[in-house]
């Protein structure tokens, strides 16, 4: 499944490039994510922890940048993981490209993950929901962790990982999922075309 979504940091886009350097302070953004196992070169192994509700998965896996262009500022980051109960995996293609835009910097993320077992009996929509939610939360933690590091601190006084908030998760995923009930059932009717 393709998720693709664009946020802005109010960075300057070298800063924002210089950050995505650094790739396990950039997954200590992503709610759960803890990515301090350093197993070569641009290759690092660690957790990811999602818990919405009474689910909870946690994957043990690595993540290894495929490619960084930077003239364009595009990196490429390959993922995989395994459930540590065994109830399923999550192979990811993670594609971010950067483009200046009027008071910081445009990240679009392209996300093309393939979830089995467990994880995937919730549903492409529900999936993509969740996937959305966090991609939020990581660039709230973006940049806050840009704004400690501007102000020379510690970027990691602004928090270490913690598990993708299920309060959150589900009121988002909720909101959106009744949308989209509410737009099956209130759009105007429209018959078929004929041939």
């Amino acid at each position: 499944m393709l998720i693709s979504q664009t946020i802005v940091v109010d960075q300057p886009i070298d800063d924002v490039w210089k950050f995505f350097d650094d790739i396990p302070q950039l997954a200590a953004c992503i709610p759960g994510a803890d990515l301090t196992d350093k197993l070569g070169t641009d290759h690092y192994g660690g957790d990811v922890i999602i818990s919405a509700g009474p689910v909870k998965l946690e994957f043990a896996g690595q993540a290894k940048v495929k490619s960084r262009d930077n003239a364009k500022k595009i990196i490429t980051l390959d993922a995989s993981g395994s459930d540590k109960k065994g109830r399923g995996e999550a192979q990811a293609v993670l594609i971010a490209a950067l483009n200046p835009v009027a008071g910081g910097t445009s990240v679009k993320i392209s996300l093309d993950l393939v979830v089995s077992g467990a994880a995937a009996q919730f549903g492409r929509g529900l999936i993509a929901d969740v996937t959305a939610v966090l991609v939020n939360q990581t660039a709230g933690s973006m940049q806050a962790r840009m704004k400690a590091i501007e102000m020379g601190l510690d970027p990691n006084t602004v928090g270490g990982p913690k598990a993708a908030s299920g309060i959150a998760i589900a009121m988002t995923v909720a909101k959106k999922a009744a949308a989209r009930i509410f737009s099956r059932f209130f759009l105007p009717y429209q018959p078929a075309p004929r041939r």
